[in-house]
């Protein structure tokens, strides 16, 4: 009796681990960014301002976040984001390569 509670329990675990741990891949387009003082001080210059920005002020939480970056650079935006956007609770993995295109469509070094 105690084999088959075991046996059912390995079944259990081994069907939960696939259901809940599966690896989500992103396919996005990737920029090179470098974060350099130069290159985080004009990404924050413009992340203050979009903060400030009437269309984001009145905004919270992921709303802010997506409202601020499209403001920071619309198309950066567009191309990393539109087709999946950022969900409540993600980590964020592709702000790196946001900041990689804002920095090379400003034309800044990176």
């Amino acid at each position: 009796m105690m084999r088959k509670v075991f046996f059912l329990y390995l079944i259990v675990c081994v069907y939960m681990k696939k259901m809940f741990c599966q690896k989500t891949n992103f396919v996005f387009p990737e920029y090179p960014y470098k974060e350099t003082n130069k290159n985080e001080m004009a990404y924050r210059e413009f992340e203050s301002a979009c903060e400030q920005s009437p269309n984001c002020t009145p905004l919270k939480g992921l709303d802010r976040v997506k409202c601020v970056r499209e403001c920071i650079s619309p198309t950066c935006y567009q191309h990393i984001y539109y087709r999946d956007q950022i969900e409540e609770g993600e980590i964020d993995v592709r702000l790196n390569s946001f900041k990689g295109c804002f920095i090379q469509r400003s034309g800044r070094t990176r």
